[in-house]
């Protein structure tokens, strides 16, 4: 899907970069046994790996252990470096709710290697990602919105961004003076604990009020 197309109050943005935030939530730390990180880890997704809500997922050919990671996501609106904290949320134009699919047994072998994420991380279909809604701070509070995920109507996941280790606003500074972050780039914010396998036939929808719901199935 990298011809995509983001719509936001008559304003479009072709997708730029997807940056992943991995263990930005202290019970998800926990459950993997990792270490509590002191700056955010950062990695990445091609905008190709986007999946709208509604398509048929595939599982992939090279892992036996799909997760689902439901997570917040921004979309970026107007070109920024080393953006303060103070000034954060303004260059935000989008929100919405994302999955950031894992091979988990592909991972920790990466892992035990010290090998980059990207087999485990970024393989086709990686990204499935809702409708981004207009953010507008009166209405969405990025510093407590809560979120979930089910997998065939069972509660899997169930989080909010008060808990995030590095919240919103420490993410956009952060990345920032990393990179000059442009509109279209996107940001997904990191998982809440209760990551767990899927299975082909499954049905997995995420849903937060701020946000709406969205779903997708995976192919038999």
């Amino acid at each position: 899907m990298s011809n995509l197309q983001i719509s936001i109050k008559g304003k479009s943005f072709d997708p730029g970069r997807i940056f992943c935030i991995g263990k930005n939530y202290g019970e998800h730390i926990k459950e993997l046994g990792g270490q509590t990180p002191e700056e955010p880890v950062v990695f990445m997704k091609p905008v190709s790996n986007i999946v709208a809500p509604g398509e048929t997922l595939s599982m992939p050919r090279h892992g036996n252990l799909l997760h689902h990671e439901v997570e917040v996501v921004l979309l970026i609106g107007r070109e920024g470096q080393d953006i303060s904290e103070s000034n954060a949320l303004s260059y935000i134009s989008g929100v919405t709710l994302g999955l950031d699919l894992t091979l988990r047994d592909i991972q920790l072998q990466l892992k035990k290697k010290g090998l980059p994420w990207e087999l485990s991380k970024s393989f086709e279909q990686s990204a499935p990602l809702g409708h981004f809604k207009a953010y507008d701070s009166q209405s969405i509070d990025l510093q407590n919105l809560s979120f979930s995920c089910s997998v065939n109507g069972e509660l899997r996941q169930q989080g909010n961004t008060r808990d995030m280790l590095f919240p919103v606003k420490s993410l956009i500074h952060t990345l920032s003076g990393w990179w000059t972050l442009k509109p279209g780039d996107i940001v997904f914010t990191g998982t809440p604990a209760g990551v767990g396998p899927l299975k082909a036939g499954d049905r997995v929808d995420i849903e937060s009020p701020a946000t709406g719901s969205f779903s997708w199935t995976l192919g038999t």
